[in-house]
């Protein structure tokens, strides 16, 4: 394949897997969602996937598909028990409606709202990492004050990355920007305790060079390194770090939002002096709670993987469930797991020799 003819949109329905009985909420959440996205979404199906009761309220209904699993992994589920003991779960058989059987999958993504580390290590085993990747990673998109937001990806999927796993986020980073936003070049920032070039550890810095690398190949927009706070100024398009940074950062801002939202309601329970000012100040307060509203940004793509699956929050209500669809939705309209691939064998063909002399394993186009 080219990288043209994958940009091309997806013609015809876009088919989504949803897990019903993921979450902290199941089906009281998921279904309202679904319904809402069908009528937003006149040229959309889904494979409604649980336990055949639970689904019992979406029966007839148009574009929808209902696929009975007789289990469901919960929130406390160990990745083991997810892998081994429970194989007719709704999130296992809902990742396996994107597998490719010769040549044929079933659904082109899958959203569900269960145990992320369950999600993860059931996605990787059904599925498989696409050539050339080591790791699948978490990105998803925060707030920032341009009035946009910057993609972030490890967000929790892998704590201890090396220097070519964050060359690896920054290559599928820019396709999911770039199929999903229309952005063909979006910058890139590694983030570090400080922009120049010398600070970091010895990981970063080697990172930094693999990325400069892979910018004068033409395959990526390196920007340089970022600091934490350039997440919310926008300076890059994308922002990538390892998984334990990343799930911080994600937390902290998840964290202020709701800070804010407090703020707000205490505002209008003090004396006559404040409810005044609050009352004055609510237009603004509340464009300012919608841009950081966290449930506006749900919905995070497990990148890397031979299918497309997103995870959506476990609290997610349903507003926020149906934002988790929409992005799916977008990234299997516009091919991503296609574009994904092109820049991964386009960026390994350009790359130095890792120390040791070895040269990196290129995937073969397809």
């Amino acid at each position: 394949m080219d990288h043209d003819s994958a940009a091309v949109p997806l013609s015809g329905s876009v088919r989504l897997a949803v897990d019903c009985m993921g979450g902290d909420h199941g089906p009281a959440v998921t279904l309202p969602a679904c319904r809402s996205f069908l009528a937003a979404h006149p040229e959309a199906e889904l494979l409604l996937v649980g336990r055949a009761e639970a689904l019992a309220p979406a029966a007839g209904w148009a574009r929808c598909t209902l696929v009975v699993a007789s289990e469901v992994v919960t929130m406390d589920d160990s990745v083991e028990v997810a892998l081994r003991r429970k194989r007719d779960s709704s999130l296992r058989v809902s990742i396996s409606q994107v597998k490719l059987v010769d040549g044929v999958a079933a659904a082109h993504a899958c959203v569900s709202a269960g145990n992320t580390g369950a999600l993860m290590a059931v996605a990787r085993y059904v599925l498989k990492t696409l050539e050339g990747i080591d790791r699948p990673a978490i990105a998803t998109v925060m707030p920032n004050q341009r009035d946009g937001h910057t993609t972030v990806l490890d967000l929790g999927a892998n704590v201890d990355c090396s220097a070519e796993h964050l060359l690896q986020f920054a290559v599928m980073g820019s396709a999911l920007v770039a199929a999903v936003e229309g952005r063909p070049h979006p910058s890139v920032g590694l983030l570090n305790i400080g922009e120049e070039a010398i600070k970091g550890s010895e990981t970063i810095k080697r990172a930094g060079e693999l990325l400069r690398a892979a910018a004068a190949g033409g395959h990526l927009n390196f920007h340089g390194n970022v600091e934490g706070n350039d997440i919310f100024t926008g300076k890059t398009d994308i922002v990538v770090c390892d998984g334990f940074v990343g799930n911080v950062a994600l937390k902290t801002a998840e964290g202020l939002a709701s800070m804010l939202s407090s703020f707000i309601r205490q505002e209008f329970t003090r004396n006559w002096y404040s409810k005044l000012a609050a009352l004055v100040a609510l237009p603004v307060l509340n464009r300012f709670k919608r841009r950081v509203d966290h449930r506006r940004y749900n919905g995070a793509a497990l990148l890397g993987l031979r299918g497309l699956v997103f995870k959506s929050h476990g609290s997610a209500d349903a507003f926020a469930f149906e934002q988790a669809l929409n992005r799916a939705y977008d990234a299997a309209r516009n091919r991503l797991l296609e574009q994904v691939h092109d820049r991964i064998l386009q960026t390994l063909q350009a790359l130095p020799p890792p120390p040791g002399g070895q040269a990196p394993v290129v995937p073969q186009a397809a």
